[in-house]
């Protein structure tokens, strides 16, 4: 599997647990304001990190890391990411995975499993707006649909949560979010930041912090529990 880091100790990636992050390389979303684009562009991409190497660490954090955290780029690309998951549960780890939503048959096959303690889903934008928001024209939003309901339906712990970006998002479009989502349980609002990295590259800016409290206070009538991260 194209494994492209290890960060060795992370309380954010994880919420309430002492984790690690395993980043994972390649997508199928070509984001513009995504900030990890060496993960994402196949001229960019990189190998830092081998399945060994990710191993022999998780062996010596046994009972003292509480999860590891997948994420990317899009795990799901990787048909190989059962068994590592697998083998990350066999040493005792909570998983929590981060995908675009766009492999609802594998997400189900991995939760149905036991593969999978908690999901955070990103939800690009509104429907209307999904396609452009992802940077991919003519994007299944069918799939994005039947992963989105499959965390509604309780199956295992989730979270939402969508970038923020100007000129790509505004307080109708993430309403419109909002609708589309309806009932779920956590919803996060984050900050887009400038890495330095974007797939895109000048065009883009943040909303400041109160811009993104005015636009959760436009969800929240919808899903109360949203809150604002990143800022």
């Amino acid at each position: 599997m194209f494994l492209s880091g290890l960060q060795k100790m992370t309380l954010l990636d994880y919420p309430g647990k002492v984790a690690c992050t395993v980043f994972t390389a390649g997508c199928n979303f070509r984001c513009p304001f995504c900030h990890n684009a060496s993960l994402v562009l196949p001229d960019r991409l990189e190998q830092h990190v081998t399945e060994d190497e990710v191993f022999t660490f998780l062996k010596k954090r046994t009972g003292i890391l509480d999860g590891v955290a997948v994420t990317g780029g899009e795990p799901l690309l990787h048909r190989e990411m059962p068994d590592f998951l697998r083998r990350v549960k066999d040493l005792g780890f909570l998983v929590k995975l981060d995908t675009n939503g766009s492999f609802p048959d594998t997400l189900e096959n991995l939760i149905s499993e036991g593969l999978v303690d908690r999901v955070a889903m990103d939800i690009k934008n509104s429907p209307a707006l999904y396609a452009e928001t992802a940077g991919i024209p003519d994007l299944d939003l069918s799939r994005i649909e039947q992963s989105k309901n499959l965390l509604l339906s309780g199956i295992v712990d989730y979270e939402f949560r969508t970038t923020v970006v100007k000129g790509l998002h505004t307080a109708e479009s993430l309403v419109e979010a909002a609708e589309w989502i309806a009932g779920a349980k956590e919803y996060y609002l984050q900050q887009f930041k400038d890495s330095g990295d974007l797939v895109a590259v000048g065009t883009l800016s943040a909303f400041d912090e109160q811009e993104m409290h005015t636009l959760a206070d436009a969800v929240r009538p919808l899903i109360p529990g949203v809150q604002v991260r990143g800022i």
